[in-house]
């Protein structure tokens, strides 16, 4: 399995656990959600393992996954932190738009954090992720601490192995509807 700590597979252990989380909501009818890969141009290829050894991004992608949890359209990315401090600058300004034009378009967009030092899990509404990227306007530093977030929207994984974010996706919409 590939380790968050080289530069290349950040994130790529968090994302391993919501494939299979995703594998499991399909197999069970709770929901259909796909990563979705990042559009590349291979410029050199190795013939004799068959893989590319060197290519570049040809444009921006919009977010991680994208899905519909029974009837509900949801789009979120996965990110994961080292620290106690979470650094605004990793999530990229045409994935913030993505995230809000799929909002205005009646889905649901969130970020998935692990706080690898923690172990922690953090569903994160698009809401709060809006309010701290509003605040850096102001002059706010441009990122938020571990003790500033909403308790409610810690996850534990289910098994070890399953990321529950149908839960803090129901507290969303719990919240959506005060």
């Amino acid at each position: 399995m590939a380790t968050w700590n080289s530069r290349g597979l950040r994130g790529s252990t968090l994302e391993e656990l919501i494939n299979n989380t995703n594998d499991y909501y399909r197999e069970h009818g709770l929901a259909l959600v796909q990563k979705i890969p990042t559009p590349i141009t291979p410029v050199k290829f190795d013939k004799e393992e068959r893989r590319i050894t060197e290519a570049f991004f040809e444009k921006d992608s919009s977010v991680d996954y994208i899905g519909v949890v029974q009837g509900i359209p949801v789009c979120f990315d996965a990110k994961e932190c080292m620290t106690d401090t979470f650094s605004l600058q990793n999530i990229h300004e045409h994935q913030y738009r993505f995230m809000q034009e799929f909002e205005k378009q009646g889905g649901i967009s969130f970020l998935m954090i692990m706080f690898t030092k923690r172990n922690d899990l953090y569903y994160m509404p698009m809401k709060e992720l809006t309010l701290y990227m509003e605040r850096t306007k102001e002059g706010h530093a441009k990122n938020f601490k571990y003790m500033e977030l909403d308790d409610d929207f810690f996850l534990k994984p289910v098994s070890g192995a399953l990321v529950p974010y149908l839960e803090g996706l129901q507290k969303d919409l719990d919240t959506r509807e005060d």
